[in-house]
């Protein structure tokens, strides 16, 4: 494969429109100019009070590196891969559930720009970045994972290489550039044939070709440039296409080719644009479903998958999962619904109840209030929610768990709005500590988030023919934030959920 360098345009937004005019970008050619950089981080991007959003927050605080380079200085620049003996545990947990499925996961965990890209640091900042200290750490989680059965490739060696012949990350953005996802897709083929599952995959050949050019207006320097009142330039790269060497057969080009035994999932670096999922079909000489899709963050596209057809009736030998280091990994609602995705939610389960409701705006909605007809044993411990709304559009689940001692669990799922979703939520309920000793009073969803000053709902007293449905209107601030909502049909089962193999004891040790 003949790969082309990542070119530079550090010109004004003025020139840069004439002078891509007068040269358009094709498949074969880079525009090519030598100016000086444009711009050095102003004070206001310093200042950690200027981060005001939670996107921004996210950012903060940027840092300038040698010429067009920028930083994040908590992220980019972390030294300490860890999370705590819960999520340990649920890790397992998840591991050991997609093992009994027969399915291994191999876990894609990106090293950060600091640790790939210091080299581009500024002197100072270089010699106070502890770059062994990151690495050790980094590496630990790798076992980590390693000792819970994941296969996890060691991408910590990236690092290692100092004179690359391309940008393994993009100068102003979070992503990796084709070139990078390239390199990664090499390591993480080598770990992948070392499954076992992989010698009866079936092989045939792929090859990539560069098919266009990449631009990317960087985050990190589009949130400068909102900091510093002041533009910055556009990075291009090389595009690339995977293709199989050989013409498809017949059943192939009338959609009756077998589903790919391997499947990618992950967030927007394993998307389209980087060509992360083609890189591994060539390494693997091997047909890759690539389920990503940008803004899925840790868990979006893994869940959307889990729940759609695709999964459900042709479950993959080997599913690669791609996040990166900077995601907590101690949310126990996101591995409560990866347990319940991958069983299918309620589908084939004891249900113990199931209702249907309308959620209208501006209201909150109690369903499956215990004691309508005998208070009924609903302890979390077992037990599994499976919301489902008619409508596939919705996005955002706001629920208020109530337990008979008066306890509650408040819940907002938020599902990805970068793709198409299915309008379901299932999760297991709350198990860590005594939570799993808790039992179930009522699920109360909400129209809107729900005001956290607001009294709990006053519930019935116990009668048999007394509906199990109570509406009660939402104070003016929450009412403001969905003025647009529409009614939402919905229905909501709660079941009783197979156990997951190993949960006892449901304990998990720090050093794994």
């Amino acid at each position: 494969m003949h790969m082309r360098l990542i070119q530079w345009l550090n010109v004004s937004g003025l020139a840069a429109g004439l002078l891509l005019n007068m040269a358009p970008a094709s498949a074969d050619s880079a525009p090519s100019f030598s100016a000086a950089p444009c711009c050095q981080l102003c004070p206001e991007a310093k200042d950690p009070k200027n981060y005001t959003t939670r996107t921004q927050q996210d950012f903060t605080v940027l840092m300038q590196g040698k010429g067009d380079w920028m930083f994040r200085s908590q992220q980019d620049l972390l030294t300490e891969f860890d999370t705590t003996p819960a999520a340990y545990e649920r890790l397992r947990e998840v591991h050991d559930a997609f093992k009994a499925r027969g399915i291994d996961l191999v876990v894609v965990y990106q090293p950060t720009r600091g640790m790939v890209d210091r080299r581009y640091l500024l002197p100072a900042d270089y010699a106070t970045y502890d770059y062994n200290k990151a690495r050790k750490n980094f590496q630990g989680m790798l076992g980590r994972f390693q000792k819970m059965g994941y296969y996890t490739p060691d991408l910590s060696n990236l690092s290692d290489d100092d004179k690359p012949a391309h940008d393994f990350y993009f100068r102003g953005d979070q992503h990796w550039t084709p070139y990078g996802a390239e390199r990664t897709a090499q390591i993480v083929a080598a770990t992948i044939k070392q499954i076992p599952a992989y010698k009866d995959i079936p092989r045939r050949e792929f090859e990539t070709h560069v098919s266009g050019r990449l631009t990317k207006n960087g985050t990190l320097m589009g949130l400068a440039g909102q900091l510093c009142n002041t533009s910055y330039s556009v990075q291009y790269s090389d595009s690339f296409t995977t293709e199989p060497k050989s013409v498809a057969a017949d059943s192939e080009l009338f959609g009756d080719a077998p589903m790919p035994q391997i499947t990618l999932v992950g967030t927007s670096h394993s998307g389209k644009n980087y060509n992360f999922g083609g890189f591994l079909e060539q390494d693997l000489s091997a047909d890759v479903l690539n389920a990503a899709f940008p803004g899925g963050g840790l868990e979006g596209s893994l869940l959307q998958y889990l729940g759609s057809e695709d999964f459900q009736k042709h479950p993959p030998k080997i599913i690669v999962w791609e996040f990166s280091a900077l995601y907590k990994l101690d949310q126990d609602i996101i591995w409560r619904q990866v347990l319940a995705m991958l069983d299918n939610g309620c589908e084939g389960k004891p249900v113990e109840v199931a209702q249907s409701a309308t959620l209208q705006p501006n209201t909150r909605t109690d369903l499956l209030v215990n004691g309508t007809t005998g208070v009924k044993d609903w302890v979390n411990g077992s037990r599994r929610l499976d919301v489902k709304f008619k409508d596939p559009t919705v996005k955002d689940l706001y629920a208020t768990l109530w337990y008979l001692n008066g306890r509650h669990e408040e819940l907002h799922i938020e599902k990805p709005t970068s793709a198409p979703t299915d309008g379901r939520f299932a999760f297991d309920m709350r198990q860590i500590g005594d939570w799993g000793d808790q039992t179930l009073l009522a699920l109360e969803l909400h129209g809107a988030p729900p005001d956290k000053s607001a009294p709990p709902p006053v519930l019935p007293a116990p009668d048999p023919v007394t509906t199990a449905v109570h509406v009660s209107a939402l104070n003016a601030p929450a009412a403001a934030e969905v003025a647009a909502l529409e009614p939402q049909p919905l229905q909501v089962k709660l079941c009783v959920r197979k156990e997951s193999p190993n949960m006892s004891p449901r304990t998990a040790q720090a050093g794994l």
